[in-house]
């Protein structure tokens, strides 16, 4: 008979899951994860990792487009199921890289879709009517993509997409609906526009990636105008009816409704807490709007059960997940990890162009209080940027006029995603404007960009 008592139980092989088996295995503690579909959870099949993918393979053809501008000849294609096909290959090939380390780490795998009941020192995991018991149980579930059955969009495979159908399309639409103007919907709508769809992107507030500063939003917004996408700020999706080989979406604009047709829609609208069917409320759980609510060391009030990433308060990012992972594994084994700053927490957009940040935006900074000091540099005054080709950008720096501390770091334009960890490490690190401005920055790079962006703030720029 299998082993089914433990010293931690992991729900969710997503990269919060994984990691935290792998570090809870390094600590010496007996532990299985539990996965209901693939190794690796969303992120590394149906997520980060194969939108990537294809977001390479867009950027290339894109590329090939505008040869002539590098001095070279191309003649540009594509052919849409080889590059599914390579997306698809990358996420096999690291979802098996994730059942390597479970091998290799001597965690055990359970398949299966878990439930929870009461238990001894903590909840007692039930899978396929087998009882697997632990003293620690970490959920880490993940979430799903939010859907609006009542306006008529509900997934269908067909003409209302999800990410997960978005990454397997069947043909590049000629007109196409992006719903949601977060990190996903512009990742998508990138994608598709850049194989030739005519791409429309709706979004309910008064501007697109309303998450990130607005300066940096402004810009976005203006660059994918330039590459001929329709962006309409202020607009609800008021219903969706489907014909015979298209849809018609009523949107309301400003209060006025309009009708568009359109051959696919794609839902970006946020994300679902993966909660439901697994007894968390019986055991008072406490739940707020699908995510379990935890304390800052992933605790969720009932003995011996937390609760990691998509699952649990935003951001809803992979690398957050991980990291929460590890703090709560070590909190259990006794360290004295130091409690996660969602503050300090890099988030990337992957669309063309890329966009990176971390920190206070400049409203948020203002609204806390601080009296600020702030810093740009465009991509056009720097020599490696031209050389590539890509002189379209800024980075954009946020600090406290009274100590020199980073609040916040703002960019758009190539490789950003990138170059944001430099301005990520000099944040956990305490770093002050003066210790950027004596750091040597190597040239040519981009990252001399982040160097001046900081000179500026202080009215010390050189190449501006």
């Amino acid at each position: 008979m299998a082993e089914q008592n433990f010293d931690v139980i992991i729900v969710g092989s997503g990269p919060g899951g994984y990691v935290t088996a792998i570090r809870s295995s390094q600590l010496g503690f007996k532990t299985a994860i539990i996965e209901a579909a693939d190794l690796g959870g969303v992120c590394l099949n149906w997520g980060c990792i194969p939108t990537k993918a294809m977001l390479r393979s867009a950027e290339v053809y894109h590329q090939m487009q505008h040869a002539k501008n590098y001095g070279l000849t191309a003649t540009a294609g594509y052919d849409l199921p080889a590059i599914v096909k390579r997306s698809r290959d990358i996420a096999k090939q690291l979802s098996g890289g994730v059942k390597f380390l479970m091998k290799k780490n001597k965690i055990t795998v359970i398949l299966g879709f878990a439930s929870l009941k009461a238990g001894k020192d903590a909840p007692t995991v039930v899978v396929e009517g087998k009882d697997y018991t632990a003293k620690h149980v970490i959920m880490g579930t993940g979430a799903r993509a939010r859907t609006i059955p009542a306006a008529g969009l509900e997934p269908d495979g067909k003409f209302i997409w999800t990410a997960r159908e978005a990454m397997v399309p069947d043909t590049i639409p000629k007109r196409l609906l992006v719903i949601g103007s977060g990190a996903i919907g512009m990742e998508f709508a990138s994608f598709f526009d850049a194989f030739g769809a005519d791409v429309t992107v709706v979004e309910m507030v008064d501007r697109i990636l309303p998450a990130e500063d607005a300066e940096i939003s402004g810009l976005a917004e203006a660059a994918f105008k330039k590459r001929g996408l329709s962006i309409k700020t202020k607009t609800q999706v008021k219903s969706v009816t489907k014909n015979t080989n298209d849809v018609t979406a009523v949107l309301s604009v400003d209060g006025k409704d309009e009708s568009h047709n359109f051959d696919r829609v794609i839902l970006a609208i946020g994300i679902v807490g993966n909660v439901e069917n697994m007894g968390l409320e019986e055991l008072g759980v406490k739940i707020d709007r699908s995510h379990i609510t935890v304390d800052e060391f992933s605790r969720t009030g009932v003995p011996g059960l937390y609760a990691i990433g998509d699952v649990t308060t935003p951001p809803w990012l992979a690398h957050k997940a991980s990291h929460e992972g590890i703090i709560c594994i070590e909190k259990i084994a006794g360290g004295n990890p130091h409690p996660l700053d969602a503050n300090s927490i890099p988030g990337c957009t992957y669309c063309h162009p890329q966009i990176a940040s971390v920190g206070h935006t400049e409203a948020q900074a203002k609204a806390a209080g601080y009296d600020i000091k702030v810093g740009r540099f465009p991509f056009m005054g720097n020599g490696k940027a031209i050389a590539l080709g890509e002189p379209e950008g800024l980075v954009k720096t946020i600090f406290d006029a009274k100590t020199g501390e980073l609040l916040g770091a703002h960019m758009i334009g190539a490789e950003v995603t990138e170059l944001i960890q430099g301005y990520t490490v000099a944040r956990q690190l305490e770093t002050t404007e003066e210790d950027l401005m004596e750091t040597v920055f190597p040239h040519p790079t981009l990252s001399e960009m982040m160097h001046e962006a900081v000179l500026d703030a202080y009215g010390k720029v050189i190449h501006i």
